[in-house]
């Protein structure tokens, strides 16, 4: 097995935003490498048929109280945002052009829009949200409309999706320690577990 842990996210998933906070100690612990793996819900969930949790009620309400429960469990900010569910296609694109073009600032990028989005309440589905989150970070937010307007950060978007499709992939987060598959933040102790074994 690999020393890698790759994790498939999109920032409009809070459970996403949960597994996030909890990978630095996660790979610290193991010794494991991260790979960021951006990748369109959406897309997804289109490919396989699958859907939010929110799509039935009862359950997307559920969800809401065991979101909060595990970030009290793991000692972190969050508050579900009200502008749920986003169109998340502008923010993932940026990830993935980051992680082409400017790889070191990837990680900033990710922290800054998870805090907006699952801390702040930010709906940065509104461009001059988005912009103003971006300038207050550091961000060139021309830069980043050029950014994701690339057709090659567009084409690997789309890429990186539909491997995590090939791959078994159909909700996020997933992680991946070599072959062996993990979906969910609540699955953090087996992906532990696997990368120790690697």
């Amino acid at each position: 097995m690999s020393k890698t842990l790759e994790f498939f996210f999109d920032f409009g998933s809070p459970a996403s935003y949960l597994a996030y906070t909890q990978l630095p100690k996660l790979v610290a612990d193991t010794g494991a490498t991260l790979t960021l793996r951006p990748m369109l819900l959406g897309g997804v969930f289109k490919a396989t048929g699958n859907s939010s949790p929110v799509s039935v009620p009862a359950k997307g309400q559920w969800m809401r109280g065991d979101l909060a429960r595990w970030a009290q469990r793991y000692g972190v900010m969050f508050e579900f945002n009200p502008a749920f569910p986003i169109n998340t296609l502008t923010l993932m694109r940026g990830a993935i052009g980051l992680q082409l073009r400017q790889p070191e600032r990837l990680k900033a990028y990710c922290d800054v829009v998870f805090a907006a989005l699952w801390q702040q309440q930010q709906n940065l589905g509104d461009p001059a949200v988005l912009a103003a989150t971006l300038t207050a970070a550091g961000f060139e937010p021309d830069a980043f409309v050029a950014l994701t307007a690339d057709p090659e950060v567009k084409a690997a978007l789309v890429a990186g999706t539909e491997e995590a499709v090939a791959r078994g992939v159909f909700g996020a987060p997933t992680c991946f320690v070599g072959d062996a598959m993990f979906f969910g933040q609540d699955r953090l102790d087996f992906v532990r577990e696997a990368l120790l074994a690697a």
